[in-house]
């Protein structure tokens, strides 16, 4: 496990990342915690003593990653951009979100589908997956559901999907 000293950072303009908070990681503490990649990894440990666990690194390019930190995050640390963090992370090999049986079932009615989804690395199905998890209502889950197999049929990958549902995207 690594340990740095950072600083809360907030990205003012940055495209899809306006307005996000995030811990800069730079590339020398990346190859200890994953050496030879630079493709993002997911990570666990602690931030001032609150356990992370599944959290993404997001390669932000010449090797350096981010550490976004959500609304509920930084409520839990009570701190904002600009305040000091101390930030403990390793490799979190052990990270997996299992399928939900709604999503399994609705990809298994029309052949393919189910296979194609499988076909996306383990990290892509995540995006997939969370997204539909984090639905707050039965209406909104089921829309989502719909969005997804749809997707899979036009073999949209989840960014693709959200951008050709962006009226409709829940």
């Amino acid at each position: 496990m690594i340990t740095l000293k950072s600083e809360i950072e907030k990205f003012d303009a940055n495209g899809e990342k306006t307005g996000w908070s995030y811990v800069f990681i730079p590339a020398e503490i990346a190859q200890q915690i994953k050496p030879d990649d630079k493709r993002g990894m997911r990570v666990r440990g602690t931030i001032d003593n609150i356990s992370i666990v599944g959290k993404s690194l997001l390669p932000i390019g010449g090797g350096d990653f981010i550490l976004t930190l959500d609304a509920k995050l930084r409520k839990q640390l009570n701190k904002v951009a600009g305040n000091p963090v101390s930030v403990s992370l390793e490799h979190d090999i052990d990270f997996k979100i299992d399928m939900p049986e709604d999503l399994e079932v609705c990809l298994a009615q029309e052949e393919g589908l189910l296979e194609h989804f499988l076909s996306y690395t383990k990290s892509h199905q995540n995006y997939f997956i969370v997204w539909l998890n984090t639905a707050k209502t039965e209406a909104t889950r089921t829309k989502r559901l719909i969005m997804i197999v749809d997707a899979m049929a036009k073999k949209q990958d989840f960014g693709l999907m959200l951008r050709s549902n962006k009226k409709t995207a829940i």
